[in-house]
């Protein structure tokens, strides 16, 4: 795959952990990367020495909604032809990243959503695969579209469809923001297979049944006052 022009969008907030070996991880296929550090206490930067990577930071923590849209704003002004979100915590693989841009260089599509339930690699706990449904009944009444995963932060944009993609959810609420904004401008998607890993350190750091109620009612009250 032909890698010029695809920028990855990595949000992190306190990822000292894991980001480091991420980032490598994408750098080499050749992917131009951009690390947005969501006001992190201790400045992801630091991880990050030596590395070929543009770091943009926020001065305090806005969510991932806000991190990712500093992150596709600057891609747009880099000149970016495609735009993939990227988790930091280590549960998406890099070699998924070509599945998504590829029916976007093909012109199939506009956007293309990462789904691990299109494959039986992913291992989905109990526990997530719970509120993964309940997310997808959610995107049904606030989208009318019925995904098979509904909050997964592997994504792909062409370079059109990342400028009418505009997340004013600043934090967990743009997964099904974004979707809305799909639908709404009547974007072409497709979901592609990909594997997520699980590891002790990113089920630790996903959302909590609460927050996904919390979500349930920033989507409901944008809904209404839109």
């Amino acid at each position: 795959m032909n890698t010029a022009g695809v920028f990855v969008i990595i949000p992190a907030y306190n990822e000292q952990q894991i980001l480091r070996q991420t980032v490598v991880s994408l750098l080499g296929f050749g992917y131009t990367v951009v690390v947005v550090d969501d006001g992190s206490a201790v400045p992801q930067r630091n991880m990050l020495m030596g590395l070929p990577v543009a770091v943009l930071r926020h001065r305090i923590n806005l969510g991932q909604g806000a991190a990712l849209q500093t992150g596709m704003e600057y891609a747009l002004q880099q000149g970016a032809a495609f735009i993939v979100h990227f988790d930091a915590d280590g549960q998406h693989r890099p070699e998924d990243i070509a599945s998504l841009v590829h029916p976007l260089q093909e012109g199939g599509c506009d956007v293309t959503l990462g789904s691990r339930f299109l494959t039986k690699e992913s291992k989905v706990p109990s526990i997530k695969r719970l509120l993964i449904f309940s997310g997808r009944v959610l995107h049904l009444l606030y989208t009318g579209l019925w995904l098979t995963d509904a909050h997964n932060g592997l994504r792909a944009f062409t370079r059109q469809a990342a400028a009418w993609v505009r997340i004013t959810e600043n934090r967990m609420a743009h997964a099904s923001e974004i979707i809305f904004l799909v639908q709404k401008h009547r974007l072409r998607f497709r979901e592609v297979p990909v594997v997520i890993t699980y590891s002790d350190y990113s089920r630790n750091k996903g959302q909590s049944a609460w927050n996904s109620i919390r979500i349930f009612f920033d989507l409901l009250l944008h809904k209404l006052f839109q």
